[in-house]
């Protein structure tokens, strides 16, 4: 009778806590409180979710201490439910079942509206992202994205962008991540100069790419793979172009001014430019969708990471 009164106090205090919540959407302390129970561990339960395990933890003790109560027996061993813990569970499946459909109701009806920052890079903006926008445009219509596509890397723990589709894996901030897909780059060259090139290896017992002209990256983007590449096959030479922009470099290539690493979904799709084999096709870039967490559960936000995550999945075999 006593253990009933208390789960009912229990459940009492965490719809009161969710529904002071729900205007901003952020179910993070119940939707941390089933991975955990689900897994038994914050370090599995922060995989699964993507995030730190140090955050799940902090929110577990946020969700305790509003309650008042112990959800989870701590051990060597893992995370087990208490008795209260164990009362919360259907409570907590309710709440995500609702969270769940709401976003599926909000997506369906195409009432989604608002503003979305979207950070990604500038050649996935344009040839990717920005081709595919009129049809989800047209499926929400009150929906306003603004993608940011500035070189320097924005910070979603300062609320610069919503989420981000990026090129290598966030290691820090408050953010859940999910890897989408591959990306595969290539050695690129204007059809004339290729041409020329083999026209010109026939006459001069030269090294495979010791004639060849190069349009690389400034020293500052030095960690970037294609940069590292063409500076092993430069050994020193001076390129024939450096620019900071991976559309300028098309261009470059388009112009016949050398050889620049490409993503072969850029590449392919030029009419001018044809693939030089080499072994700069084994550069292989990850996609990482990055979103603060405390917007995951946002209806907005989620339809624009469904909408690239689908993207993604879509051009699979051109990326």
């Amino acid at each position: 009778m006593m253990l009933s009164i208390a789960l009912n106090v229990v459940e009492r205090s965490l719809v009161h806590c969710y529904l002071a919540n729900m205007q901003n959407m952020d179910w993070n302390l119940v939707r941390d409180f089933l991975a955990v129970a689900r897994t038994g561990s914050l370090n599995r339960a922060a995989q699964k979710l993507g995030v730190n395990a140090s955050t799940v933890g902090r929110r577990i003790e946020t969700l305790e201490g509003t309650l008042g109560v112990h959800l989870f027996q701590r051990s060597q061993t893992g995370y087990v439910l208490t008795d209260e813990g164990e009362g919360l569970i259907a409570r907590a499946e309710a709440f995500e079942e609702a969270s769940i459909a709401f976003e599926r109701r909000a997506e369906a009806s195409g009432n989604v509206e608002g503003r979305v920052l979207l950070a990604t890079t500038e050649n996935l903006a344009n040839f990717l992202i920005i081709p595919a926008l009129p049809d989800f445009r047209a499926q929400h219509p009150k929906l306003r994205l603004e993608i940011l596509t500035d070189i320097r890397a924005v910070n979603l723990n300062r609320r610069e962008a919503d989420l981000a589709l990026r090129m290598v894996r966030p290691t820090q901030g408050n953010v859940s991540i999910r890897r989408l897909g591959t990306m595969h780059n290539g050695l690129y060259g204007s059809v004339d100069y290729v041409e020329r090139r083999q026209a010109e290896s026939k006459e001069k017992d030269t090294g495979r790419f010791d004639e060849d002209e190069f349009i690389s990256w400034p020293e500052h983007y030095g960690d970037l793979p294609a940069a590292q590449w063409i500076n092993r096959v430069l050994q020193g030479r001076a390129p024939a172009l450096v620019t900071s922009s991976l559309y300028a470099q098309l261009a470059a290539a388009r112009a016949g001014l050398g050889l620049a690493v490409l993503p072969c979904f850029m590449g392919d799709a030029e009419p001018v430019l044809r693939n030089v084999p080499s072994d700069a096709d084994v550069i292989v870039q990850e996609f990482w969708l990055a979103i603060h967490t405390d917007l995951v559960n946002s209806a907005r936000v989620r339809v624009v990471a469904n909408f690239l995550t689908e993207l993604v999945h879509q051009n699979s075999a051109r990326l």
